[in-house]
């Protein structure tokens, strides 16, 4: 069994005391940190049910949003990234220090969804209420 760890930035419903946070905790991750992406992103409220965040990062007109960093083991990275559906995805989500980890990305065709809602003023899901 190998011991080697990636960092996956989540932004909502996998956060501590959410629903999907489960799928993080059966697959042996554990929460690192808070922290901010860098100021280069909107967040979505997409209109699934449940309604489900989607971070996409911009050239401009972005905004930092809440994040936590979970540490995972890799051999239960696969699994992990096999459950998320369109139009989310994993890719780099660049955080407020420059650093990159994987985390939760959202295609850019979701913001022209009907019924999309961009949140980013909140600063995060855990501001939406």
């Amino acid at each position: 069994m190998s011991s080697e760890k990636t960092l996956v930035a989540v932004c909502g419903l996998h956060m501590r005391g959410y629903p999907l946070e489960k799928q993080l905790l059966d697959r042996g991750a554990i929460f690192v940190r808070e922290t901010e992406t860098a100021p280069k992103y909107r967040l979505l409220k997409l209109p699934t049910t449940p309604a489900k965040p989607g971070l996409i990062k911009r050239i401009s007109g972005g905004a930092p949003i809440a994040v936590e960093v979970w540490e995972m083991p890799v051999e239960a990275f696969g699994s992990f990234v096999a459950l998320i559906p369109a139009p989310l995805g994993i890719g780099k989500v660049e955080l407020a220090d420059g650093s990159e980890v994987c985390g939760f990305i959202c295609e850019g065709y979701a913001s022209e969804l009907a019924g999309a809602e961009d949140i980013s003023s909140l600063g995060g899901w855990r501001n939406l209420r």
